[in-house]
């Protein structure tokens, strides 16, 4: 997954490009491309994206925050994660927690020339492309696993997944587990606050360098609306699993 030893990681940048071109799931490039053309009344003068939505943040970036996949109207409009889906929205939400946590200089996500700057810190979907009902099939997530593998593989620095909801844990297992990442038995639950320490090097062959994995993968409940606005997610609780977070990679 990240590059073996000795050689040059993927360049970030060309990484984002191959994502951004990517036409590997017919139904979500329509659903996107529709999306866009129709608009939501209130982004009727708004240009969407309306392509795959590569990962942000610091290249130099310890810890990984991997999301479900954008919004119809949020990132799919804006072509940045978690930005641009309402103001109260699951991108204020998350800002709003790395802020307090040290991770990001502003506590909204609403444009992606708003001046958000991560630090130690990068966002990536599990989907690249906004899904119907946001709910992608299961062979779209397996399709997208390939776009992870080679951002994780341009970001040599990370040590830690954050993942946001059961759909990202599972890609992140079934990833490094494809990978030959021997996972721990029994096999490591989603829950919020659950912490998983994975092998982290896979096998190589003989005379080859093995590829390095991120060693910590940690659950947090994804910042939904309908997850914060009944109570499942609060702030505290966002506040509390990114204090470890940030206490892991500071030691």
């Amino acid at each position: 997954m990240s590059h073996s030893r000795g050689n040059r990681p993927p360049v970030l940048s060309a990484v984002q490009s191959g994502i951004i071109s990517c036409e590997r799931c017919p139904r979500l490039r329509t659903y996107c491309a529709e999306v866009g053309r129709v608009k939501r009344a209130a982004y009727r003068h708004d240009r969407y994206w309306a392509r795959p939505v590569p990962g942000f943040g610091d290249p130099k970036a310890r810890v990984l925050i991997l999301g479900l996949a954008p919004a119809a109207h949020g990132a799919n409009r804006t072509g940045r994660v978690f930005t641009g889906d309402g103001a109260g929205g699951s991108g204020d939400f998350l800002m709003a927690a790395l802020k307090r946590a040290g991770f990001a200089n502003r506590a909204t996500s609403q444009r992606a020339d708003d001046g958000l700057v991560l630090t130690d810190l990068y966002i990536a979907a599990t989907v690249r492309c906004a899904p119907p009902a946001n709910k992608p099939l299961p062979e779209e997530v397996d399709r997208c696993l390939a776009h992870l593998a080679d951002e994780v593989a341009a970001l040599p620095n990370l040590e830690i997944v954050v993942a946001l909801g059961k759909i990202a844990w599972d890609a992140w297992l079934k990833l490094v587990a494809r990978q030959g990442v021997a996972l721990p038995r029994p096999r490591p639950v989603f829950a919020h606050g659950a912490t998983a320490h994975l092998s982290t090097s896979a096998p190589a062959p003989l005379g080859t360098a093995a590829p390095e994995h991120p060693s910590t993968l940690v659950g947090m409940y994804h910042p939904s609306r309908q997850n914060t606005n009944t109570g499942t997610v609060t702030p505290s609780m966002y506040d509390t699993v990114l204090r470890k977070v940030r206490s892991r990679i500071s030691g």
